[in-house]
């Protein structure tokens, strides 16, 4: 286990650049294309001056200073140098609206504010009448000539990141120890951060975390996710969110490299075979893309090729299922007598290893080789994994770590190991997280029974900033966390997921349904992209159904359907047919789904979901705007 008691965020990091200077710690790429590093030597240095510049510019300890930018190397520079300082980072991505920068700067009430780039500039200078407090605006990148006239409209002194680093290092010169200084002066409770949730159910709500609250998770973690100096990892998801930036601190804490790419499919792809990362920290849906772009390669190959695939991906699925029933690898939610599960699959399963090995050989090596030649491990956070692409990725041999967490918990409160992950599971809560299981009046519930999900720890948030009220409502006296998810633990301990609180649809005969589970299964067919299940006080469940523009264009083609736009033909009664079929043959008694659970009509949509609209900045359904956004849809979907 490591050892965090007492330090803060910039001192751990600094005992790893005393043992590892020379290692390289981040990788980011030039304007040719290739990848230049930083040793974290450099890496802290530059950290270090930004500390400096912040104490000349007379930043006080607890002073909040906005972080309006994507994941580059700068901002772990700018992020490290704020905490050294005891200042606290309010962080939040380039792509935020300009009502939310507006809100979250005002609320915490910024004097000192850094945006990446012009873009995100002119949101902040264009809201200045509504940020008083606002005195500086720090830049990664070059302004252009409309932000240095409206910096100057403004009042507002415009300063670039690399200036600001050379006048740090001439104020360390002049004041030698003082940024140290204030580094040694850092506490275990004292405020590193304090993230905005991403509005997934509304106003963004402050949430207060301290250098234990990120801390007090690498005891353990590192355990589970395991790196060596030298080694690196690929980062595509925005730092400004929770998960990315444990699993940033998960990497650096180990001595290893943050390599910047983007969650683009051929630039994710030709990096990871470029840099050969150790390990991916991902969302699901990047591992939904790449099962996706696997298939659709597959299908368009065709002929034996793809009928070897297709037969070796059953075989190898079906074997891993009879190995983790054999061996305990399931979440398990009752006893279970092995010797006759050892009798029922021995054989079958000693048949199939042949079979698994041939198309080890034949198909998934190559696949494997995608990924790089280190690739240890996949992480997915931030979502519902689906079942189909765990199997997947089990079966061929790709490790996918599914762990959990939100926001309010810093975010890690549980994750699987990477050298025996339990699949169905999002693993064991952390060294010294609890967690308990409720009923909706708050009683305990044993092991196997399915409840509200509450965590109780030093990972669990210090509260919302400046709201009280809030504070009070999430968590108890006692200091027990409501996640509002609802989720079951396993005989041993797992914690499995099973949908949020909120989303659980009440269909007028008293029905609850989670839309999770429908809306996973239906996103299995290679023609549904995305699936939303609503219905709530309905009479029946509904859904809007976006179709995979590509597999569908195919189908119409091949079955002389006419039309002229995707737009025109999602609006076709064939279409329309052709969907439904499918929907109730994938929610239907065979596939385990109740008579209430099933989707009498539903609408079809042309227009794939953006960020901002219908998701949130980490990709997730923000299910309270989709009636608001499609209200004649599901005017439709329900008529009576």
């Amino acid at each position: 286990m490591m050892d965090v008691e007492g330090k803060t965020v910039p001192r751990l990091i600094r005992d790893v650049v005393i043992k590892n200077p020379d290692v390289p710690a981040q990788y980011s790429r030039n304007d040719s294309g290739e990848f230049d590093f930083l040793t974290y030597s450099q890496m802290w240095e530059c950290a270090m001056n930004f500390g400096g510049a912040l104490l000349s510019k007379n930043v006080g300890r607890g002073e909040k200073i906005g972080l309006i930018a994507d994941d580059r190397k700068e901002w772990q520079q700018a992020s490290l140098g704020i905490l050294a300082v005891g200042a606290v980072d309010v962080p939040r991505g380039t792509d935020a609206s300009r009502e939310d920068l507006k809100y979250i700067l005002s609320f915490v009430e910024c004097k000192i504010c850094i945006a990446e780039n012009s873009s995100a500039a002119k949101k902040i200078l264009e809201s200045k009448n509504d940020l008083p407090a606002l005195k500086s605006l720090i830049m990664f990148d070059a302004p252009d000539e409309e932000i240095v006239s409206l910096a100057k409209d403004c009042g507002i002194a415009l300063l670039k990141f690399g200036e600001m680093l050379e006048e740090g290092k001439k104020f360390r010169d002049e004041n030698s120890g003082k940024v140290e200084s204030e580094l040694e002066k850092g506490n275990w409770d004292d405020i590193a951060t304090i993230i905005f949730t991403s509005g997934t159910t509304g106003i963004p709500k402050g949430v207060v975390i301290t250098h234990g609250n990120f801390l007090a998770q690498l005891i353990e973690v590192t355990d589970r996710i395991w790196l060596r100096p030298n080694e690196r990892a690929l980062c595509i998801l925005p730092v400004w969110h929770v998960f990315m930036r444990e699993v940033e601190y998960v990497i650096l804490s180990q001595g290893c490299a943050l390599c910047y790419s983007k969650p683009i499919g051929n630039v994710l792809l030709g990096d990871l075979t470029k840099l050969n990362p150790v390990i991916l920290p991902a969302v699901p849906r990047v591992f939904e893309g790449v099962l996706e772009g696997i298939n659709r390669k597959m299908r368009r190959t065709g002929g034996i090729t793809l009928a070897m695939y297709t037969f070796f991906v059953h075989a190898a699925i079906l074997h891993s299922r009879m190995h983790r029933k054999l061996f305990r690898q399931n979440i398990r939610f009752k006893k279970e007598f092995m010797p006759f599960w050892w009798a029922i699959l021995v054989l079958p399963w000693l048949l199939l290893w042949p079979t698994k090995l041939l198309g080890n050989a034949l198909v998934f090596k190559k696949i494997r080789k995608m990924l790089g030649t280190n690739f240890r491990a996949g992480v997915v956070g931030g979502g519902s994994y689906p079942k189909s692409v765990d199997e997947f990725f089990w079966a061929i041999g790709v490790n996918i770590v599914e762990g959990y967490g939100l926001t309010e918990t810093s975010p890690i409160v549980s994750v699987r190991f990477i050298d025996k992950p339990i699949f169905g599971s999002i693993g064991t809560p952390l060294y010294g997280v609890q967690a308990r299981i409720v009923d909706m009046e708050g009683n305990v519930l044993p092991k196997c029974q399915k409840g509200v999900l509450q965590i109780k720890g030093p990972t669990v948030m210090q509260g919302y900033y400046n709201r009280p009220e809030l504070t009070a409502k999430a968590i108890s006296p006692d200091g027990w966390l409501d996640t509002g998810d609802l989720a079951i633990i396993g005989m041993v301990g797992e914690l499995k997921i099973l949908g949020r609180v909120k989303d659980t649809i009440v269909l007028r005969g008293g029905e609850n349904v989670e839309p999770i589970p429908l809306e996973t299964k239906l996103t299995e067919s290679i023609y549904i992209s995305t699936a939303v299940v609503i219905g709530q006080d309905e009479r029946n469940l509904g859904a809007l159904i976006l179709p995979n523009q590509e597999e569908l264009v195919l189908w119409a083609q091949s079955c002389n359907v006419k039309f002229e736009t995707f737009e025109d033909l999602v609006k076709t009664q064939e279409a329309y047919k052709f969907i439904d079929g499918i929907v109730r043959e994938t929610i239907c008694a065979k596939n385990g789904f109740r008579a209430f659970e099933r989707i009498p009509r539903f609408a079809l949509l042309s227009k794939p979901f953006e960020v901002g609209r219908e998701l949130s900045a980490k990709q997730e359904l923000m299910r309270y705007k989709i009636t608001e956004l499609y209200p004649n849809e599901v005017k439709l979907i329900f008529r009576e």
